[in-house]
C-alpha cells in the first residue's frame, strides 16, 4: 500500500534548480521560489540555483555540469516545454538522459488534466536520468512548479515512500559502470 513508512529515516538529497526563461531574474522567478520553498519544507538540501536564456546549448551545458557535481541528486528545471519556437528545454535534456522516464510525463499530465483540463498537452514535460542524476523538466508556470512537486517529486524523493522511491535507487544508478570499471 502507498503511503510514508514511518519505520525508515528521512533522507535529504541534493536538489539543484534551473530556471530557463529570456525574461525572468532572481526577483521574479515565482516558479524557482515554488520549488525552493517546497523542497526546504521536505527538508532536502537545494544545493545550486540558477537561471538560463531559452538556449539549448546553455541549457544543457548547465544541466551536465550538475550532473558532474556529486553533492547534486536531483535537478529540476522549469520552462521552455511548450512549442513556441524558443521552447528548447526538452530538446537539450533528452540527449543527456542514458534512460528516459516516461512514466514522469504520463503521471504529470494527469495531475494537470485535473486542474487545467486539456490545456496540459501544451507541456512537453519530461524526466530522466544522466550521469546518476535525476532530471525533471516542468513547465514554467508556478502552478506546474506545485503539481509536479506535490503529486510526484515529493512522494519520490522521500526515501520513506513505499512501496518504492528514487532515493532508495540511487546508489545503483551508476553499477553497471561499477562493474565494468573493475573487469
Amino acid at each position: 500500500m502507498a503511503g510514508l513508512d514511518e519505520k525508515r529515516p528521512f533522507i535529504a538529497v541534493g536538489i539543484a534548480i534551473l530556471t530557463v526563461s529570456d525574461t525572468r531574474t532572481p526577483e521574479t522567478d515565482k516558479s524557482g521560489d515554488t520549488l525552493a520553498a517546497r523542497i526546504a519544507e521536505a527538508g532536502h538540501r537545494l544545493v545550486d540555483r540558477a537561471i538560463v536564456p531559452d538556449d539549448r546549448e546553455k541549457i544543457a551545458a548547465r544541466v551536465k555540469a550538475w550532473t558532474e557535481q556529486d553533492e547534486i541528486d536531483v535537478i529540476i528545471t522549469t520552462g521552455g516545454t511548450g512549442f513556441t519556437g524558443r521552447d528548447v528545454t526538452p530538446e537539450a535534456l533528452e540527449p543527456l538522459f542514458e534512460k528516459r522516464m516516461d512514466g514522469f510525463s504520463a503521471v504529470f499530465h494527469r495531475i494537470s488534466y485535473e486542474k487545467i483540463g486539456t490545456a496540459t498537452i501544451q507541456s512537453r514535460a519530461t524526466a530522466g536520468v544522466a550521469n546518476s542524476t535525476f532530471i525533471f523538466a516542468l513547465p514554467g508556470s508556478p502552478g506546474a512548479c506545485r503539481d509536479a512537486w506535490d503529486g510526484i517529486l515529493k512522494g519520490q524523493l522521500d526515501y520513506r515512500s513505499a512501496p518504492c522511491n528514487f532515493v532508495e535507487i540511487m546508489p545503483r544508478l551508476d553499477e553497471h559502470l561499477k562493474r565494468g570499471a573493475k573487469k
